[in-house]
């Protein structure tokens, strides 16, 4: 008669039966996390819900994964408390003993049980009381766990399977391991301890060494655990053979002379990781590989086996920007990379300058083509060349121009960097309604300085500093009279970032503090004696945001017309926060000067303020501003409008 009433119950119960789960924490973070992510009844509640007899088997298997949750965590004396309640047939009571008090009792019991408002999760009955919950009602499953006391690590042994003994380690490959007797035993921190060790271990040259997995043995009599390590070490090896596979296009020689490990040198994983990196760095591959050559070892070494896939050799781009200042510019892009067999890269661009802009008084254009070659003469020196044709129709000057330039750049230190070239410029410019023809011929040399370990310049920077250094003594061989004048234009600009995380109010690169200062100098001759494009400006995204591009300096009168200086000076400081995932903010404020003297700090001081916004793509953020200056200048603009690719700075 009983079985018939829970049938006939039964045939109105849900399937599935929806619940809820409430995992009650412990107030140990690590623990919680871990019990949430081997909660079966947590995580499929919402997602995989099932009938009345899998719940219940649902509900049994939780103990078991909840109980190695709190091992994994050092609490080998855990207990696992698992209530299941109808919260609307009167909120959670006494749970029901998982069997009968009395044979004599046993159909009341049986009755008791399935009317009851909760349940034991270890309860022979919990699949029927599952199914005498009527269709619509939604049970709770209360979880919590009782910790017990937490074990540490006892006894740690260390022993190589093939001869049974201690293995010889050098302190540095135990202290590795990191697990001392005393510490709790986590089995994240003793499995981990393996990997580390394992990691030395290779480092050191011991290419096929093997850490296994530990066996542990627990002391109840103590709460310790004790753990014994199966360690071989191997022999230690060096590279062998390096084998270059997939190869097509690239010449191997090339690549033999490109890469940073040798045979015959010291086997460690991450030289030969740093040595594949450096090949994908080249710009010509869509995938570098890289494995031992062999299970065992092949006389004494370790061969290596370099697998690359070649990128396409052809790309096509487009390009765009916009401020109110300098306009509108966009045009096409074609590169060939890999252009002779080694890494040699052509870029062919034209551009359209000068729409709209509040600098200019007309389109222009921008036309080069870029070559560059990696490796130049010798390792990590780059060849870099340019021809470009020119046309700019600025307020301040009308200017044709045909560009040669050449140079070498080169790593000099840790984070430094070398730059040498030789550029000639064959120009025609009109200025205030007079053409002037120049040929100048010039010899940059610069370093640069970065740590912010930010490799593209897209990327915004979010810690440590750059800074570019730079003089190029120029001679300039004036037509009509104008006669030969020769200078040195001297330039630095540094810009670092503090992450507002190191005071604790934000999530690590979310809020940000960016600084950038410029400073230069002419040498040699004064401004009228210096070709227009040569002299120093500001205003601009590059300076003084608020104030068009030639818009803070001396100016020819009252009017638009910039003359340029000599000397310049401008710093900014810059707030920008992310917002969410994919959105941001800015707000900055930039000043500076130009002079007619030499010396910085000479001129009329320019302020500009602004805000922006940003919108972070894959490669970079999309960046829009708007600055106002803070004391115009005559026939200054009133705002202006800055839409990029990047930061500023």
């Amino acid at each position: 008669m009983i079985l018939w009433g829970v049938l006939a119950t039964g045939a109105n119960a849900a399937d599935p039966q929806p619940y809820v789960t409430d995992l009650v924490s412990t107030g140990q973070g690590d623990l919680d996390t871990a019990l949430k992510a081997s909660s079966d009844l947590l995580a499929l509640q919402s997602t995989q819900a099932v009938g009345p007899f899998a719940l219940a088997g649902r509900v049994r298997d939780e103990y078991d994964r909840l109980r190695t949750a709190l091992e994994s965590c050092g609490y080998y004396d855990g207990t696992v408390h698992i209530v299941l309640s109808r919260p609307k047939a009167g909120g959670q009571a006494t749970p029901t003993p998982a069997q009968p008090t009395a044979p004599g009792a046993q159909a009341d019991d049986d009755a008791a049980v399935l009317n009851s408002p909760s349940i034991n999760g270890k309860s022979q009955d919990l699949a029927n009381w599952i199914a005498n919950v009527p269709k619509g009602e939604k049970i709770e499953a209360r979880v919590s766990v009782d910790t017990g006391p937490l074990y540490h690590l006892g006894l740690i042994t260390l022993k190589d399977d093939k001869t049974g003994q201690p293995p010889k380690l050098t302190p540095a490959q135990m202290k590795a391991l990191g697990l001392v007797t005393g510490q709790p035993a986590i089995a994240q921190t003793v499995l981990g301890g393996g990997g580390q060790l394992l990691d030395a271990l290779r480092e050191s040259g011991h290419a096929l060494a093997r850490v296994e997995k530990p066996t542990a043995y627990l002391r109840p009599e103590t709460r310790t655990l004790d753990i014994v390590y199966p360690v071989t070490p191997g022999p230690m090896l060096n590279i062998g053979n390096i084998s270059l596979d997939g190869l097509q296009k690239v010449h191997p020689s090339f690549i033999r002379r490109r890469l940073t490990v040798q045979e015959g040198q010291l086997y460690q994983p991450s030289k030969i990781e740093e040595a594949r990196q450096n090949l994908t760095d080249l710009g010509v591959f869509s995938s570098v590989g890289v494995k031992d050559g062999s299970s065992k070892a092949v006389d004494g070494t370790m061969p290596l086996d370099f697998s690359f896939r070649e990128g396409k050799r052809h790309a096509v781009g487009a390009e765009a920007g916009y401020s109110t200042d300098l306009g509108a510019r966009a045009g096409v892009n074609w590169t060939h990379f890999n252009l002779l067999g080694n890494a040699e890269r052509l870029r062919l661009v034209a551009l359209v300058t000068g729409l709209g802009g509040s600098a200019q008084q007309g389109l222009g254009y921008d036309v080069y083509a870029d070559f560059s070659k990696p490796d130049f003469l010798q390792r990590n020196q780059n060849l870099s060349a340019r021809i470009e044709g020119l046309r700019q129709l600025f307020w301040s000057y009308r200017q044709t121009a045909l560009l040669v330039r050449g140079g070498v750049a080169r790593p000099l230190a840790r984070n430094w960097n070398g730059n040498f070239g030789l550029a000639a410029e064959q120009e025609s410019i009109e200025q205030f309604g007079v053409t002037r023809d120049y040929t100048i011929l010039s010899v940059p040399v610069s370093t640069t300085f970065d740590n912010t370990g930010v490799g593209n310049p897209i990327e915004p920077a979010t810690h440590g500093m750059r800074l570019s250094l730079g003089v190029t003594p120029s001679l300039s061989l004036g037509t009509k009279g104008e006669g030969t004048s020769f200078f040195a234009v001297m330039n630095a600009s540094a810009s670092t970032y503090f992450d507002l995380t190191h005071l604790g109010i934000s999530r690590p690169g979310r809020s940000i503090l960016a600084f950038r200062g410029t400073i230069g100098s002419i040498q040699g001759a004064s401004t009228w004696n210096i070709p227009p494009d040569q002299r120093m400006y500001a205003g601009g995204s590059a300076t003084v945001r608020g104030y068009r591009w030639q818009g803070v300096g001396p100016q020819y009168g009252n009017t638009r017309y910039a003359i340029g200086g000599t000397s310049i000076d401008a710093g900014s400081v810059e707030y920008r926060q992310r917002i969410l995932h994919s959105f941001g903010m800015a707000l900055f404020a930039d000043a500076g000067q130009v002079g007619e003297s030499s010396m910085p700090f000479d001129g009329t001081l320019r302020v500009g303020t602004g805000a922006g916004v940003r919108y972070y793509t894959p490669i970079g953020p999309v960046r829009l501003d708007v600055a106002v200056p803070v004391n115009r200048a005559p026939q200054g603009d009133k705002w202006d409008l800055y839409i990029g690719l990047g930061e500023a700075f």
